[in-house]
């Protein structure tokens, strides 16, 4: 995993406004925290740190998402260490995706400019829809704490069949910035509109 990202970013408690503009659907713009009848009470999540030199006992960005995660009740069914290699990362993201036991994926690392950050492209093949607000959210958030820094992150999300996906960088401070400000906010959203069909 590479922390050249540079972010420095503390959790902000801001949120994003749910909704693409259209009002044909059952969203109450208003108020974007109002559970709705799809929405994934309690999601299980799969937290990926994608690193070479990293373990899951010393893994202080997978902490802070899993904390985010737990401290709303939800669970954590996938815990692992992925190294910074295209395939392997592209590989367990879409099985991550297939399992059908796992509600989202929240990857940490790999999302900045460096020769080793490849996750966001190997994940980016694999999204059948884009959720461009999630990075524009983010930076925007992030330029707060690291200023012009932010076009350094490529911060991403979208979904791998039917399962909304989120990439972070790796440091601490991003980890909990977009899993407390973002993530956590809206992924029973997410989570129950992508299967809103089952």
């Amino acid at each position: 995993m590479s922390d050249h990202e540079g972010h420095e970013g503390h959790d902000h408690g801001v949120h994003s406004e749910e909704g693409d503009g259209h009002h044909d659907h059952d969203h109450d713009h208003s108020n974007h925290h109002e559970h709705h009848h799809h929405d994934f009470e309690d999601l299980s999540a799969a937290v990926l740190t994608i690193s070479s030199t990293r373990t899951t006992d010393h893994d202080p960005a997978g902490d802070a998402i899993v904390a985010a995660l737990h401290d709303e009740g939800h669970s954590v069914g996938v815990r692992r260490v992925v190294g910074d290699d295209y395939d392997e990362i592209q590989s367990v993201v879409s099985r991550m995706g297939e399992r059908g036991d796992i509600d989202i994926t929240v990857t940490t690392g790999g999302t900045g400019v460096t020769p080793d950050d490849v996750t966001v492209e190997a994940v980016e093949r694999l999204f059948d829809k884009t959720l461009p607000g999630f990075g524009e959210l983010f930076r925007r958030l992030s330029f707060d704490e690291i200023g012009t820094r932010v076009v350094g992150t490529r911060a991403t999300a979208g979904i791998v069949d039917e399962t909304p996906t989120f990439c972070l960088p790796g440091s601490e401070n991003a980890a909990r910035l977009g899993a407390e400000s973002i993530i956590v906010p809206e992924a029973p959203h997410l989570a129950g509109l992508a299967r809103r069909d089952e």
